[in-house]
């Protein structure tokens, strides 16, 4: 029956990223069912310059559009972007590094008055960041560390240390101290690291023993993922709980688990919320015990206006946090939670419409 049901689940999601494989600068991208509709608070005062004249124009950047939660993000950007009227243009690399450079030298050149940079190494965006800044462009960067190299980019992201460490005192509560344990992570992604760096820590205090870690950051992290968690499983039969700190890792390693007889005991533990993540957490017999949580969509709408403040000369912060939740499988199914608005109806905490905001912005909540 979990084969089954999980299957089914991220079928609908390969089709929803198939249709989307195409969007990129410019393209609006068709919005799943788990990123909804937002509502918009109107302003109270007159906008400042530039947001004062129409024609403001403003980019995101972004490693890669594919997965529930970069669709939801860019969601919340397209919605808080129309209700400040700006022009929004998307460029989208599509898990390339080295496009995403490229793109970032596309939105520079393109004349544009704000840049969001969505995830990327440090390697790759650093020179044009800086190339924008000194062209009079105001970048927001998200989840991606390079306050060292560019300092005046404002720093968002969320509170990725927290979001492990909820997750992960859930997973002490369930994993007795030297049962062997799998980690599903890629080194090198921002938030990741973070996550990673919580990680280690528990390993150690809890007396884990880690037998392997696995997993790849690509266009189609789950896909490519699933195998190798497969391999990595037959290998280490003794394995008691996996952590995924990615839901696209997360899927792959209930996938990559489907596949293993003997699995059905794995505890598995991951990270970000989307409808689809719902189903499978809620789905009979799942092995996805608890995540920590986020509403991308209220999180991409934050960051556009943490830009818009920082355009206007009224940010105060160069740093802007984000809190997570715990979402535990037991708490979905006795609250009957079978999708996002279900989700933010029970969590209001979500809605971080009050972080980045200002009487002249018309905030958009979720």
């Amino acid at each position: 029956m979990r084969t089954s049901t999980t299957t089914a689940v991220l079928g609908a999601a390969a089709l929803c990223a198939l249709a989307l494989a195409g969007c990129s600068q410019g393209a609006p991208a068709t919005s799943d069912d788990s990123s909804g509709s937002g509502s918009v608070a109107e302003a109270t005062a007159d906008a400042p310059a530039p947001f004062d004249k129409e024609g403001v124009k403003i980019a995101i950047v972004q490693q890669s559009g594919q997965g529930d939660y970069f669709q939801q993000y860019l969601n919340g950007t397209r919605q808080q972007a129309e209700a400040l009227g700006v022009d929004l243009s998307v460029f989208d690399a599509q898990g390339d590094n080295a496009k995403q450079a490229s793109q970032l030298e596309q939105a520079i050149s393109s004349g544009v008055d704000g840049i969001i940079v969505r995830h990327g190494l440090p390697d790759t965006l650093c020179e044009g960041v800086n190339k924008a800044l000194d062209a009079g462009i105001t970048v927001a960067i998200y989840d991606v560390e390079i306050q060292e190299c560019a300092p005046e980019a404002v720093q968002t992201q969320q509170s990725d240390a927290m979001m492990a460490s909820l997750v992960l005192d859930k997973m002490a509560e369930d994993v007795a101290e030297g049962d062997e344990v799998g980690y599903v992570n890629y080194d090198g992604i921002a938030p990741l690291d973070r996550r990673d760096a919580v990680w280690q820590k528990y390993v150690t205090d809890k007396g884990w023993e880690q037998k392997f870690k696995t997993g790849n950051f690509t266009n189609s992290s789950a896909t490519d993922t699933a195998p190798m968690v497969t391999a990595a499983v037959q290998a280490n039969s003794g394995v008691k709980a996996i952590y995924a700190p990615y839901d696209e890792f997360t899927k792959g390693t209930l996938t990559g688990l489907d596949q293993v007889t003997g699995t059905e005991d794995v505890l598995v533990y991951g990270a970000d919320i989307s409808t689809a993540d719902i189903e499978l957490m809620t789905a009979k017999d799942s092995r996805w015990v608890a995540t920590g949580a986020t509403d991308p969509n209220a999180i991409g709408a934050a960051v556009m206006r943490t830009l818009a403040l920082h355009m206007a000369g009224e940010l105060s912060e160069s740093t802007v946090d984000f809190p997570p939740i715990l979402v535990t499988q037991d708490w979905l199914r006795e609250n009957d939670i079978k999708n996002m608005d279900d989700l933010r109806a029970a969590e209001p905490e979500l809605n971080i419409s009050d972080v980045s905001g200002a009487d002249w912005i018309p905030v958009v909540s979720f």
